[in-house]
């Protein structure tokens, strides 16, 4: 099975190679079944990659075989997702 193909335009991602002060680096860590590939999904679906009703279910970075048939994450997978600062009223900066 091959890593499910993403659905955000291609400019948008190669935007954050040109605004490194919107790259975050984070990891998640957790217990067994505290919701790590859930969060993971919400996060990916802010950023467009997967349909936010998808979110919690898609498992976008557990693609390979043997994960999606056990339904658990075995190896850690990588994403770049841009971060949008906003001000207080939730507005793009």
């Amino acid at each position: 099975m091959s890593a499910p193909e993403e659905t955000t335009p291609q400019p948008r991602r190669k935007g954050l190679l040109y605004q490194p002060d919107r790259i975050r680096n984070m990891c998640i860590l957790a217990h067994v079944d505290h919701g790590k590939t859930t969060l993971s999904d919400y996060l990916i679906a802010s950023n467009g990659y997967v349909h936010p009703k998808l979110a919690g279910k898609q498992r976008y970075l557990d693609w390979r075989e043997e994960e999606q048939t056990r339904g658990i994450t075995m190896k850690s997978s990588s994403i770049a997702l841009l971060h949008v600062p906003r001000d207080d009223k939730g507005q793009p900066l």
